[in-house]
């Protein structure tokens, strides 16, 4: 992930008509409680800069008031931002006119509430089409497109049933669901599972996960638990009144705490248990490709100083690995004879917990893979114990 999808610069929202009043005092030093204090004026957003990057899950936390689901809803512009811009693709999205919203909301950005929002007359199909119906999509398309998305989610065989029949974590699944038919580039989700059973909670946690690996989504999550953002994170924001704290990856945030603030937000969180393998996995130093020239390689197996790598196709699907010393004694033009299709693999979204067998019984580094076999990493025992200690 190289590309920026989102980009916030300088992104400041004031409530209410006194607008510019609430800039000029922000811009002279006051906190946002000073002016809601001496003014009434509430300041949502605080000069807020970050970037999100394309296919990743970025979650911003913060407690109640600290601006999370202000900022997440100017980034479809149901609050309309003060000042600064808000880019997706690089272009500014704040002075959209009314035709430009509508495309921007139909075809690349789609939102999840916590309160499902689901049609209660409706099924769970009908539910999951209104998008499609609204956009005039023909009714044997939409129903292929919605069914695909339904056994997505995991909810195939519930078609029929209506909104009064379902639990609250299949509910947020319709809603998830209706999300996805659209086929969004971007996915803002705010406090999708607040509302939900701590057991349920965790099962809609892997449920998108397992989602966007498989879907390679923009995601941009919004939660007041912690424990939950790093769960989910790729990279996590921090919000505390309307301005951002901390922005990192999960690891990042023990590693080194912005402050005292951060320090007691994550002291009771168990990190084995909420980070992820690809919050700490490496790149490759060296990967082969099938069909690769044998000699090639082992002139840059050798320079490297490396007893071993792993192969990939063409769609960057892990098929095996490699090893110098069977590669110096082949006979073959390519590596392909030598390629040992025995290996071990663990999926990047993986918890830390989760892993300590195949690591230890592995004797190469342990490859890292998305939902469709896609090498994406390396990660090693000791790389483990270090995120840990």
């Amino acid at each position: 992930m190289t590309d920026k999808k989102i980009e916030v610069k300088g992104l400041t929202l004031v409530f209410g008509k006194n607008r510019e009043r609430g800039i000029k005092l922000l811009e002279q030093g006051k906190t946002i409680q000073e002016i809601r204090e001496e003014t009434g004026i509430a300041i949502g957003v605080n000069n807020v800069s970050f970037d999100v990057e394309e296919g990743e899950m970025f979650v911003i936390v913060g407690l109640s008031g600290s601006g999370k689901s202000s900022l997440i809803r100017c980034m479809n512009l149901l609050n309309i931002p003060t000042r600064g811009e808000l880019l997706i693709d690089g272009e500014n999205i704040v002075n959209y006119d009314k035709e430009q919203l509508k495309e921007l909301r139909r075809n690349k950005v789609a939102m999840v509430f916590q309160h499902f929002g689901l049609l209660s007359h409706r099924t769970v199909l009908k539910n999951v089409e209104y998008g499609l119906e609204v956009q005039g999509v023909d009714e044997t398309q939409r129903k292929k497109k919605s069914l695909e998305t339904i056994e997505l989610v995991g909810l195939a065989g519930w078609e029929d049933y209506f909104p009064r029949q379902l639990s609250g974590g299949m509910k947020q699944r319709v809603g998830l669901a209706r999300a996805l038919t659209n086929e969004p580039e971007i996915l803002l989700m705010d406090e999708p599972f607040s509302a939900l059973d701590p057991l349920i909670r965790r099962d809609m946690q892997k449920e998108l996960l397992s989602i966007e690996d498989y879907m390679d989504k923009t995601i941009v999550f919004i939660t007041h638990d912690m424990n939950e953002a790093f769960r989910l994170g790729d990279r996590v924001a921090l919000l505390k009144d309307g301005e951002l704290v901390q922005l990192g990856k999960p690891k990042e945030f023990f590693e080194n705490p912005a402050n005292d603030y951060v320090k007691s937000f994550i002291e009771d969180v168990d990190k084995s248990r909420i980070l992820r393998v690809k919050s700490i996995m490496e790149k490759p130093t060296i990967v082969g490709t099938k069909g690769q020239n044998r000699l090639e390689l082992v002139e840059q197996l050798v320079e490297l100083q490396i007893e071993h790598c792993y192969v990939i196709n063409e769609e960057q699907v892990l098929i095996g690995y490699v090893e110098l010393e069977k590669l110096k004694n082949s006979q073959q033009e390519t590596i392909d004879k030598s390629i040992d299709r025995n290996y071990e693999a663990i999926n990047r979204n993986a918890y830390l917990s989760d892993i300590w067998t195949k690591l230890s019984e592995s004797d190469i580094e342990v490859a890292i893979t998305d939902k469709r076999n896609r090498l994406k990493g390396v990660i090693n025992y000791e790389a483990v114990v270090e995120a840990l200690s």
